[in-house]
């Protein structure tokens, strides 16, 4: 049984979301500041953290990052009404791999956890590699011009999916549904500020992601 960790200072949020998990049948804890949030994550394994950007004692992008300094590998979606690109751009930096806007349907918040929990269950083991990137899934390391690159779990992810499907473009759409695996309602900066993170670090490499224009992206080779 999926186990998740919930939290938001609004205790009508907590209750209705609270109400969703059970009916899922997860197993769930619920929290009402970041405090207790990173008490509850630091005694017991969640394979999902969902996290409120504005609490009390310590904030949403507070915790995100020391769950994430100590180590924490569960998939942390943050939910708030910030949407500015400078907020998603500081919450994915801060380590988060999802983000939804208030206010939110528990609906499709439902729907992102029960996808990303599919994700983390279908986990391969090979080596993939394209130019001068290795990428071994099994250990989940990346290799890029023969240097150790750290990338977050889902810029992974993303790299992952370029790499298996290299010189054709790619939609953002597509990008969406195939990464984040779920019915996107909202605009695609998502996939936008993860490309942005993913090029820096394709930098010095033989290897870049382009821009087809009105389309999506292409993973190439370059001279």
């Amino acid at each position: 049984m999926a186990k998740i960790l919930f939290v938001d200072d609004e205790s009508n949020i907590r209750r209705l979301v609270g109400y969703d998990l059970k009916t899922a049948g997860y197993d769930y804890v619920l929290c009402e500041n970041g405090k207790q949030a990173y008490e509850a994550a630091s005694k017991d394994v969640f394979d999902v953290i969902v996290i409120d950007w504005m609490m009390p004692l310590m904030s949403g992008i507070e915790l995100v990052g020391q769950l994430r300094k100590d180590g924490n590998e569960a998939v942390l979606v943050m939910l708030t009404a910030k949407d500015e690109e400078e907020n998603l751009l500081e919450a994915f930096e801060a380590g988060v791999d999802d983000y939804v806007t208030k206010p939110f349907s528990s609906r499709e918040l439902m729907a992102r956890i029960a996808a990303h929990l599919r994700r983390t269950t279908q986990k391969q083991t090979k080596t993939l590699k394209f130019g001068q990137v290795i990428m071994d899934l099994t250990r989940r390391e990346v290799t890029i011009n023969e240097k150790r690159s750290e990338l977050t779990k889902k810029e992974f992810e993303l790299l992952e999916y370029f790499v298996k499907n290299p010189n054709v473009v790619l939609s953002r759409d597509t990008i969406l549904n195939e990464i984040w695996n779920f019915d996107y309602d909202g605009d695609t900066r998502i996939v936008d500020v993860h490309i942005f993170k993913l090029r820096a670090k394709l930098h010095d490499s033989n290897v870049t992601i382009r821009s087809s224009r009105g389309i999506g992206y292409i993973l190439e080779e370059t001279a």
